[in-house]
């Protein structure tokens, strides 16, 4: 199954993609209700679905085919890692640390856009994309989805969809210089979709491992910059939503981003590797491809920056103990 989120008019709508048509869900369902309810009941929704009653998906505009409670976005492809720390020699260090356990960080589920959307970045010389495959959560009967293990945490991954981390990544070498972040440097945008792919739908893409095996694609105005297979990450999406549950808890619409993949799934891993910035930085009018083997394409464009109203630099005093 796949699922989605439109306009079509005025209307917001949301439901199945079928046959090249979107089919508005039943009994005033959302994705989110479908998502809490789990697999079983969206394929319940689905044998009733009527195809003929849908709209051809060239007469719509599709959007973030969820609206999600909060995104995590990891680092498990080891090739990204050592590519981003890359001296002028071209070589890459990663942290012992990074072996032991995935990492994460939270990002801006408020600045999240569709297939096809435009981003207006801040002020940057050094804008970026990162190519990732990202999971959607949804509910399990009798789970409070805490303390989880692998096994567990796979029954709460819904589905699939495509996810672009923009970067503005002299703001985030900033930022992150404070042992923080990132944080301005990533959380203007976020695109997803074009839609859900459900995870039953791309089980014969799973290998022995239970590591997603699809060849993931990345275009900038036409011409590829990254490839690579998502198999290459470090843990399973079950092993990485059990890492983040522990001591938590996951819930129906957090989103779970892979991490950029490798061999240029980003921009920075490029210039790292080789001292230039080339390819270029995106700049207003690029347009960013992606493509996911299962799931689909996923294009979005570089708008015009937006420049950040002034702030003063931080007060400096002599450390009063009292007033």
């Amino acid at each position: 199954m796949r699922i989605a989120r439109w306009t079509h008019g005025d209307e917001l709508e949301e439901g199945f993609v079928i046959d090249g048509r979107v089919v508005p869900f039943s009994e005033q369902a959302t994705v989110q209700t479908v998502l809490a309810t789990g697999l079983a009941a969206a394929h319940d929704l689905f044998d009733r679905a009527d195809a003929a009653t849908g709209v051809p998906l060239k007469e719509v505009r599709l959007l973030p085919p969820v609206v999600p409670t909060t995104i995590r976005d990891f680092a498990a492809f080891e090739e990204h890692v050592e590519g981003m720390t890359a001296d002028a020699e071209g070589n890459g260090h990663v942290p012992a640390e990074w072996y032991e356990a995935p990492t994460f960080y939270f990002t801006n589920p408020h600045t999240v856009l569709g297939p096809n959307g435009t981003v207006r970045p801040p002020v940057s010389e050094r804008l970026d994309f990162e190519l990732e495959v990202a999971a959607v959560i949804g509910g399990v009967a009798g789970s409070d989805g805490a303390n989880l293990d692998p096994e567990s945490a796979a029954a709460h991954i819904f589905g699939f969809t495509i996810m672009n981390d923009w970067s503005a990544r002299d703001l985030q070498a900033r930022e992150m210089r404070v042992l923080l972040g990132p944080a301005k440097g990533k959380d203007f945008g976020t695109t997803l979709g074009p839609w859900i792919v459900t995870a039953d739908e791309l089980e014969p893409h799973f290998d022995r491992a239970g590591l997603l095996s699809v060849r993931a694609e990345v275009r900038v105005n036409g011409t590829l910059v990254g490839d690579d297979l998502v198999s290459n990450m470090g843990w399973t999406f079950p092993e990485l939503v059990a890492y983040a549950s522990r001591n938590s808890r996951v819930v129906p619409g957090d989103v779970f981003g892979s991490g950029t993949v490798g061999n240029g799934g980003c921009l920075g891993e490029l210039w790292s590797r080789t001292g230039v910035l080339a390819p270029p930085p995106l700049t207003a009018g690029d347009e960013i491809r992606m493509t996911v083997e299962g799931i689909g394409d996923l294009v979005g464009f570089v708008g015009e920056p937006v420049p950040a109203p002034p702030l003063p630099p931080a007060r400096r005093n002599n450390r009063p103990r009292h007033r």
